[in-house]
């Protein structure tokens, strides 16, 4: 009787510490997979670039300086004043206007100041500073499609209220085709973009290069 009492004893016991054992166990094996995954990081980050990489990470830098040169982001109003249209360009540091020296940017300030929307600068898209980083730190370029978004969002809901023409609060499309009153917006992407986009995948092909030559 007392023999069975201590067998049983000592199955509970070995119950009650089961779960701690499987804790331990998988708390091992994670910490075992992080040190390694460590280690392979660490090796690779110490390996000198092949030359493929060089090349691609060299394109890469080509690509973002020349995305400088183009806008990043158009907006193409068409009213029925207006069968043409009126275009904005947006590039990393200025704001243009299409037609005859720019003067499509006065015309949409413009029209902007009879419903009581500030004028357009570019002192207010500074963030689109920032969107080259893109290639580099995915984070900044995300913050400044954020950002931008939130500007078209102050400018179409901070009206003044004693505006000669008064419309319904507004944001202006970030990507796509939108009616504003009577002016039907279309805004897209440009080159600049593109060329960045670009720019992020010969960074990545590039690690991936120089990863598969370390694991090979």
């Amino acid at each position: 009787m007392n023999a069975q009492c201590e067998d049983a004893k000592i199955v509970a016991g070995e119950a009650d510490t089961y779960p701690y054992r499987v804790r331990q166990s998988s708390r091992s094996t994670m910490v075992q997979g992080v040190s390694g995954l460590l280690r392979r990081e660490f090796r690779f980050l110490h390996k000198p670039l092949n030359v493929w990489s060089r090349l691609l990470l060299l394109a890469a830098a080509v690509t973002i300086g020349v995305s400088l040169f183009f806008p990043l982001w158009k907006m193409h109003l068409v009213a029925p004043q207006y069968s043409d249209g009126l275009d904005l360009y947006i590039f990393p540091y200025k704001i243009q206007g299409g037609g005859l020296n720019g003067q499509h940017l006065n015309e949409i300030n413009g029209l902007n100041h009879y419903i009581g929307m500030k004028p357009l600068q570019a002192a207010d898209f500074m963030e689109m500073r920032w969107m080259p980083l893109f290639a580099v730190y995915s984070y900044f370029g995300l913050f400044s499609i954020g950002s931008f978004w939130y500007r078209l969002y102050e400018y179409g809901h901070s009206l003044d209220p004693h505006a000669p023409v008064h419309i319904k609060p507004f944001t202006p499309m970030l990507i796509g085709v939108k009616q504003i009153a009577n002016f039907r917006e279309y805004s897209f992407p440009q080159a600049g973009a593109y060329l960045l986009c670009v720019s992020v995948l010969l960074i990545v092909l590039a690690g991936w290069f120089s990863r598969k030559e370390t694991f090979s």
